[in-house]
């Protein structure tokens, strides 16, 4: 830690030396009901809109649970990016695309989503003060875009807002609301970096504002890096399955050539396997032998020498760099009407390494790649050979370049209409994000080919590509000695066969929108007000890959480009309804009813409508339920993208061994009829006929294909719950607790090839029939497109509770606790309409119980935090008999086999210490994950991640200091 101190120290003289102070609250600490002071502000009768409702109100107290986090709060967590904020809480689920992914290709590597409720992070709906922020096309909103130096609070609305926001608030909607204005300057800076002195965070914020009487002018300019941590760099993610089992998670493609000789019926391999007999171990730093010799080859196996370790090669995490500027504006025209408009350009380079390529003959199916008999370095002259190795000597990369620009501006005002007060707004919101991909590591099937070809040793003792009666000059060729491994490889060649891959991603959505809301009429318990509105939504993107590898010409998976646009119109309305107030047993009561019209260019048009009821039978208790209907539009790629190459698992209908032709004489029928043969048997991806159930296909198939019938998934969300703030306790007391059930249908669900073959030749769909076909000599499938069809289910339901105690301030400070937490008491999913309900419910993902407590304290110029954050026990697979601790555990949702190994739970402890000095700075100290526990070990994580680790749990022990200075 030597490194990092002098760095912190640095910062910390640097910053000092310069001339704020800064309020800190942590997270901890926020609160579903409002603070004291946000009450008192509402007895001045200053109306604001509060996330869930498009009307304004005195009251910041809803009817729907929304949990508010200020920025005193955010300054807490020790954390710099509203991402890694958002994820800290217990509403959110486990994260899709965590830093540990692996996933190449991908648009949204290097982001930062909220999963809210496990329900996905394309059914949240993110807004920044009460607008859309940029999607991707598809359906992911980056919050890492947003500048944290500038967020006056958080409030999450932990319920489905369909009819109030439109398409994507199902799971909740996260609205950040951002400073409006800005009187002075403001620096701050923060390092950060983990026990093992990797995984450096910096950032830098500078803020500089000015208002008048009737302008406000705010500019803000961010900057923020976290440097990669390598898996082989920590004992806990060096090998797939943990330290316990360091040689399970080999890969079988190891740095080394072996080949067979090629099945000319198949094209795959046949026959015995030769490897080369190699010295070293499976790193791939030994010496090999002469590839050429067949003597050099040996056809039994070392393990695990002839294995590797890729994970030798992988980030755990990947770089990520961040440079964003924000500005605002807002003037007064007249005591009628006001501009407001804010501006906003940020850019995010994410550079990412996986392992080299486990390369074989078949890799792209489609272009297949061999060993000539006629090359110099072939081992058996004459013979074509099936090879495998892995390219250890240029690593696959990917290289996001993300731009995303925002503009909003808006005309706002208000009037008198009889005895009440409307407001109204109309603007423009404009949205665009720009994806650029690169990839490396990949390699260019066509010149691969030519430098497998025959080559030939030439007079000047050069190998050189063709024949000595017609020669490939080395501008045309050069040969790959691809047997003999990373030591006989040299520049030439790895830059020859090698490619540079390329992506270009766009999503644009530009919004049109006119607002009003007011008092209708004055009913006996108070003022029935009302909220109206249009917004025109005019949709666009497009995604296109390199010309290389949409044609299936390299290894990178292929994938055609994707072309979309669409438009919305919308129109809603909500009205709040005072029914009783200021008689026993009900200080309040009112009702929220509200209903949006959508119409959408590519399917129809949907009615949603929220209800909502809020009672108050003494002043210190709210009492309050929602019923709402809700929907989410399918995203660009749903609907019109190309898809993308993918290798399936699957079992052939037609199988007539272990396929249901083989029981069936019905759809063994019509199998024949088909043209399928009677003794039709399935083929493995080495060629060999199948004897179980789902292998892996002979070639890609496109998933992720577009389907433009698509219709929204709908959504129904109930919650009822109560708030608890009694007066009569000294300091202030608050307690809530909310039960939620939110259930999807429709859901969007990408259909399997065992499905797409099911529905043809069980269900007997032509449509299904029609997206694939069968090699005329093998009979076996290929050029199978599987895409998304409106058929899974979704339902889970639960309680947030909260309890938060400011006790009364003494000589030695002020101390303040808070609890939060979730308890959950489902999680089911259907994938199809006929398939059984699985429930989650204390698994991997879905541990049943999930809390955050803190306590701080605050006297004069010093602070003090610590928090404590809980993840609760869950079931995990049985690696095998001897870490089976419920051997007999059975699920029909269990997908691991009988038997389950049940993880305990996981409390992280975090600290922080702060000093405002006189000078308005503030210094901050702290520590997250202070006791260094290391996170779970979990089978059932998908291989999305290096090693089998939740991403939900702290890598490290990790320190920081952060400096803040007003000018």
């Amino acid at each position: 830690m030597k490194s990092f101190n002098q760095r912190a120290l640095a910062l910390a003289i640097h910053l000092t030396l310069a001339t704020g102070a800064l309020a800190a609250t942590g997270s901890a600490f926020a609160q579903d009901s409002a603070p004291k002071a946000d009450q008192g502000s509402a007895k001045s009768l200053e109306t604001v809109t509060v996330t869930g409702s498009r009307i304004r109100s005195v009251d910041v107290e809803t009817a729907q649970p929304v949990f508010t986090m200020t920025h005193e709060d955010i300054q807490k967590t020790g954390l710099v990016n509203i991402g890694d904020i958002l994820q800290s809480l217990t509403v959110a689920g486990s994260p899709s695309f965590s830093k540990a992914s692996v996933l190449t290709s991908n648009a949204e590597q290097g982001g930062q989503y909220i999963n809210m409720r496990n329900l996905g992070e394309n059914r949240v709906l993110v807004l920044v003060n009460g607008k859309r922020w940029a999607t991707s096309i598809n359906g992911y909103t980056d919050m890492s875009t947003i500048p944290s130096a500038l967020v006056e609070r958080i409030e999450i609305l932990k319920d489905g807002a369909s009819a109030v926001y439109g398409s994507d608030a199902i799971a909740g909607v996260v609205n950040i609301i951002l400073k409006d204005h800005y009187q002075g300057a403001e620096a701050s800076g923060y390092i950060g970096e983990n026990d093992h002195g990797d995984g450096t965070q910096q950032a830098y914020s500078f803020t500089v504002g000015s208002k008048t009487e009737k302008t406000s002018v705010m500019f803000n300019a961010s900057y923020t890096k976290e440097d990669a941590i390598w898996s082989k760099d920590r004992e806990i993610t060096r090998y797939t399955y943990g330290p316990n089992h360091s040689l399970d998670g080999l890969s079988g493609t190891g740095v080394w050539g072996r080949f067979q000789t090629v099945n000319p019926k198949t094209g795959g391999g046949t026959g015995q396997t030769y490897r080369l007999d190699h010295t070293g171990g499976f790193d791939g730093d030994g010496v090999g032998a002469n590839p050429r010799n067949i003597n050099s080859y040996r056809t039994t196996l070392d393990y695990p020498n002839d294995y590797y370790n890729s994970i030798d090669q992988m980030n755990w995490s990947p770089s990520n760099e961040l440079k964003s500027i924000f500005t605002s504006v807002s003037h007064q025209i007249n005591d009628y009407v006001t501009f407001k408009s804010t501006a906003s350009y940020s850019e995010r380079e994410n550079d990412r390494q996986i392992a080299g390529y486990p390369l074989n003959s078949r890799s792209q199916p489609t272009y297949p790649v061999y060993i000539s008999g006629q090359s110099y370095y072939n081992p058996m002259p004459g013979q074509d050979l099936y090879f495998y190795r892995r390219t250890i000597e240029q690593p696959r990369g990917t290289f996001n370049n993300t731009k995303t620009y925002h503009w909003d501006a808006d005309f706002e005002g208000g009037f008198e209409l009889g005895s009440h007060h409307w407001n109204w707004d109309a603007g423009i919101n404009y949205n665009k994000s720009d994806v650029d991909i690169t990839t490396t590591g990949n390699l260019n099937l066509i010149n691969l080919k030519k430098a497998l070809g025959p080559s030939f040793l030439n007079s000047n003792g050069v190998v050189q590509c063709g024949t000595p009666a017609a020669p490939l000059a080395t501008t045309q060729c050069v040969p790959f000695n691809v047997l003999g491994g990373p030591t006989a490889s040299t520049p030439a060649m790895i830059d020859y066969v090698m490619t540079r891959g390329t992506q270009v991603i766009q999503s644009l959505s530009k919004e049109y929108t006119a607002n009003i809301t007011g008092g209708v009429f004055n009913l006996p318990a108070g003022e029935l007000s009302m909220a109206a509105g249009y917004e025109h939504q005019a949709i666009s993107g497009y995604d296109h890959p390199d010309a290389l590898s949409s044609a299936g010409y390299s290894t990178n998976l292929a994938g055609p480009g994707t072309n979309a646009k669409y438009n919305i119109d919308s129109f809603y309305l909500e009205f709040l309804v005072p029914i009783l107030k200021d008689l026993p047993g009900a200080q309040e009561l009112s009702a929220d009813v509200a209903s949006r019209y959508s119409d959408y260019s590519i399917f129809g048009s949907t009615v949603k409508n929220k209800y909502s009821l809020t009672w108050r039978p003494v002043s210190d208790l709210l009492v309050r339920a929602t019923y709402a209907q809700g929907f989410r539009a399918p995203t660009l790629g749903d609907t019109f993208g190309g898809g993308t190459q993918t290798f399936d698992y699957y079992t052939d209908t037609c199988d007539t061994t272990v396929g249901a032709a083989a029981t069936s004489p019905a759809i063994a029928s019509n199998c024949k009829a088909a043209g399928v043969p009677a003794n039709f048997h399935q083929t493995d991806v080495n060629g060999r006929n199948v004897s179980a159930r789902n292998v892996q296909s002979t070639t890609p198939y496109n998933a992720g294909v577009g389907n433009a019938n698509l219709q929204p998934e709908t959504s129904i969300s109930r919650t009822a719950g109560f708030v608890y703030s009694p007066a009569w306790v000294p300091g202030g007391l608050d307690i809530s607790l909310d039960w939620y059930d939110i259930r999807v249908v429709n859901d969007i669900t990408a259909v399997s090839a065992s499905y797409v073959l099911d529905q043809c030749y069980v269900q007997a769909v032509q449509k299904f029939c029609n997206d694939f076909s069968r090699d005329p000599n093998t009979h076996q499938v290929v050029g199978l497109n599987r895409g998304n069809l409106n058929m899974g289910m979704l339902r889970t339901s639960g309680y947030d509770y909260g309890v938060s105690y400011r006790l009364p301030k003494l000589s030695w400070g002020q101390l303040t606790a808070s609890l939060n937490g979730t308890y959950l008491t489902s999680y089911d999913q259907r994938s199809t309409s006929q398939s059984d309900i699985a429930g989650y419910v204390g698994t991997y993902w879905y541990p049943r119980n999930k809390a955050t407590f803190g306590v701080d304290w605050a006297n004069g110029n010093w602070g003090a935090t610590w928090s404590m954050r809980y993840y609760g026990a869950f079931r995990d697979f049985c690696f095998d008999e001897n870490e089976c601790n419920q051997p007999n555990y059975q699920s029909p949702s269990w997908t691991g086999g009988i038997g389950a190994n049940r993880k305990g739970a996981s409390t992280y402890h975090d600290v922080q210490a702060r000093y405002s000095f006189p000078w308005k700075g503030v210094l901050s100290v702290g520590v997250k994950n202070l006791f260094a526990k290391e996170p779970t070990i979990t089978y059932s994580v998908d291989n999305s991640s290096t090693a089998y680790l939740n991403p939900s749990l702290d890598l490290d022990r990790y320190f920081y200091l952060q400096y803040t200075q007003k000018f």
